[in-house]
């Protein structure tokens, strides 16, 4: 039976690397393979490694990218352009706030001397 469940793996990864599964959604992963050869997939991570590390390397070999690797990777640019765009909000408010801090200041400098002053006073004044 072992032979038999080699040739049947050997069969699915041939079948999954030209992109004309029969049993699965053609993913190019242990669970799809597994699936695609009618094996459990302990049969691949337990028994048969080498055939687990034969199909892993046959992928790189093809320089084919799993869809859950680029699916990670378009995340990753899309969160690398928010946190770029967010980067330079914060710069900008950063120079807002800066811009307000020296109006607060120059307030607080004139209101100061204000007081020291001759005795000048903002006097309310009063309604008719």
């Amino acid at each position: 039976m072992t032979a038999n469940e080699r040739d049947n793996i050997r069969a699915a990864m041939d079948r999954l690397l030209a992109g004309i599964p029969l049993r699965s959604n053609g993913a190019l992963t242990i669970v799809r393979l597994a699936e695609e050869a009618d094996v459990k997939r302990h049969v691949l991570t337990h028994r048969h490694t080498d055939l687990k590390d034969e199909f892993y390397a046959r992928i790189r070999a093809q320089g084919h990218v799993p869809d859950s690797g680029r699916r990670l990777r378009e995340r990753l640019e899309q969160a690398e352009a928010r946190l770029e765009a967010l980067r330079e909000e914060n710069a900008e408010l950063r120079a807002v706030n800066e811009g307000y801090a020296r109006v607060v200041n120059l307030l607080t400098l004139e209101n100061t001397e204000l007081d020291k002053g001759d005795g000048a006073r903002v006097v309310p004044l009063r309604r008719p």
